[in-house]
């Protein structure tokens, strides 16, 4: 897990707080600007995966942003169409067709409301350190590896470009700390290359950036027995896969700021999200990691003032200045969530001292975890993966107790 910064451990501000207090409010404000800034590429490419169009998901990405920040029980969490969700909703879409993912969204957002209201949510405490820590891993080496194709193997440019995004990202704060670094970078970066007339990459290359608001999704799919046989596999997968990203997220935060959530509210919250995700955008999505660390470490967001300024400037960008963001180099954002892979991983949790006071079934577990994530692109699956090697080691951990979220960490249920 990764090790809470002195300054990542700011107490969690009510959103009374934060209207009171002009500094919060603008701190709370520019987090959720650079947030919606990170959100855009991984969307986009996430829309590709999910075979629908980018403009689909980046307006689901707004609806669900916007309800879970009044919904969510994770202050701060930025919820949005996740690539997680996108794995599993791809290969019933090109078998059957886009017009199943309303139906196929709806029944999952129920799925999810009645494990939030049946308070299921707490069986996930009971999930090993070390798959908590392997999750972690994994979610910091997929996010690397999906920035890659950005800079590797481009021109000279490029690289300048995405070697100067580390530099402002990391040496900015030193001088200036009343703006993120990450939002200093887009700005200077996108203006110096809108100016100099240099053919680079941009988010607009990705996908379709037309301006507007789109309509309520139409249910174009039969209420047949027959429709119910096609989405119920999807849905579920849909659901639980939705479900693990957002509450191990969301312990991942609690443990950055030392601050509790309500893991129940969570989960209803999110089916509700989704069946609204569904109405009017048409895909449903899950808590993002990458995106959650760019908001609460680089941000410093801390309240539901930050995802709702989230929600807010993705829906400007999307709409009225879609043809700005489209001028963004991708090479600048590659460098923004290159960083948040780096602060994502736990370094700690591979580095020689603690590899040798680790019980090796623990260490084994983690690396279970992380190999079947890495490999399948599918955090469920390395979940399931890692909880099963840990259940198959116990010998191995001589006589120790293995370590689960609820030993390993204070009880912070509400």
């Amino acid at each position: 897990m990764p090790k809470t910064s002195p300054s990542a451990r700011a107490a969690e501000h009510t959103v009374g707080d934060v209207l009171r207090a002009p500094r919060l409010l603008a701190r709370e404000t520019l987090a959720g600007v650079i947030t919606a800034l990170a959100l855009i590429p991984e969307v986009i490419s996430f829309s590709v995966i999910a075979g629908v169009d980018p403009k689909v998901s980046l307006i689901a990405s707004v609806v669900l942003c916007l309800a879970m920040s009044f919904l969510g029980g994770r202050p701060a969490m930025v919820t949005a169409a996740a690539g997680s969700v996108a794995l599993v909703i791809g290969p019933m879409v090109h078998q059957h067709g886009v017009q199943y993912i309303l139906p196929a969204v709806i029944l999952a957002g129920v799925i999810q409301i009645l494990f939030g209201a049946l308070g299921m949510a707490r069986l996930m405490r009971f999930i090993p350190a070390a798959v908590m820590t392997g999750f972690v891993n994994a979610l910091g080496i997929l996010i690397f590896f999906a920035q890659v194709p950005h800079f590797w193997n481009k021109s000279p440019l490029i690289w300048g470009l995405f070697a100067l995004t580390l530099f402002i990202v990391q040496w900015t704060p030193r001088v200036i700390k009343s703006i993120p670094a990450p939002l200093i970078a887009v700005v200077a970066l996108t203006l110096f290359t809108a100016t100099s007339g240099q053919p680079l990459p941009t988010v607009g290359d990705e996908g379709s950036m037309s301006g507007g608001l789109p309509g309520l999704t139409p249910l174009l799919a039969p209420l047949t027995l027959q429709t119910l046989m096609i989405i119920w596999p999807c849905a579920l997968s849909i659901a639980f896969v939705g479900l693990m990203e957002s509450l191990l997220t969301a312990r991942l935060v609690d443990d950055l700021t030392a601050t509790p959530s309500n893991k129940n509210r969570e989960s209803a919250g999110l089916g509700i999200a989704n069946m609204l995700a569904g109405f009017y955008g048409g895909i449903a999505g899950c808590a993002m990691i990458g995106q959650t660390i760019v908001n609460v470490e680089m941000g410093k967001g801390r309240s539901r003032v930050s995802t709702f300024a989230a929600a807010g400037v993705l829906l400007l960008l999307v709409t009225a200045l879609s043809e700005v963001m489209a001028k963004i180099p991708m090479a600048v954002l590659a460098g923004i969530m290159v960083l948040v892979a780096v602060k994502t991983f736990s370094w700690r949790s591979v580095q020689p001292a603690s590899l040798t006071r680790t019980p090796i079934a623990e260490t084994l577990t983690m690396l279970v975890t992380v190999a079947a994530t890495v490999s399948t692109g599918n955090l469920a699956i390395g979940v399931a993966a890692g909880v099963l090697a840990m259940a198959l080691l116990p010998r191995l951990v001589r006589g120790r107790r293995p370590a689960t979220a609820e030993t390993a960490s204070p009880d912070r249920e509400k």
